[in-house]
C-alpha cells in the first residue's frame, strides 16, 4: 500500500471515530448523562472495534473477487466474528450489558453497510468516468 492510501485510511479512521464519539457524547448529554458510565475502556473498545472494521473494509476493497457484493460478504463475516470475539474478551474485564452482542452487531453492521454503500458509489462513479473517457478517445 502506498503512502497516499495509508493517509486516506488513517483519515477515514479518524473522521469516523470522531463522529461516532461526538454522537455518543451528544446522545448521553441529551439523556441527562454528563459522564460516560463505561469510562475510558469504552473509548478504547470503540477505537479497537472501529480499527477492525476499517482494516477489514480496506482489505475487502483490495480483494480480486467479483461480484462486489461477494467481496463485501467475504470481508464482513470474519471481521464481525472478530468483533464478537473482542466483545467476549472484554466481558472478562467487566460485565457486559445483556444486549452487548446485539448492540455491537447493529453498530458494526450499520457502519460496514454505510462504508459499502459509499465504496459502491465511488466505484460506479469511477466506472462512469472511465467509460466517458474511453468514449472521448474514440
Amino acid at each position: 500500500m502506498n503512502k497516499k492510501k495509508w493517509s486516506q485510511l488513517v483519515a477515514v479512521y479518524a473522521v469516523i471515530y470522531t463522529v461516532i464519539t461526538l454522537l455518543n457524547s451528544v446522545l448521553y448529554l441529551a439523556n441527562g448523562i454528563y459522564e460516560d458510565p463505561s469510562g475510558n475502556w469504552h473509548e478504547v473498545d470503540r477505537a479497537i472495534i472501529l480499527l477492525i472494521g476499517v482494516v477489514a473494509f480496506e482489505l475487502c476493497t483490495s480483494l480480486p473477487v467479483k461480484p462486489l457484493l461477494l467481496r463485501y460478504l467475504i470481508a464482513y463475516v470474519p471481521s464481525q466474528l472478530l468483533v464478537f470475539l473482542y466483545v467476549w474478551f472484554s466481558g472478562l474485564r467487566e460485565e457486559l450489558a445483556k444486549s452487548a452482542y446485539r448492540d455491537i452487531w447493529i453498530n458494526f453492521m450499520g457502519l460496514f453497510v454505510l462504508l459499502c454503500v459509499v465504496n459502491t458509489i465511488v466505484c460506479m462513479r469511477k466506472r462512469i468516468k472511465n467509460s466517458d473517457f474511453m468514449e472521448a478517445d474514440k
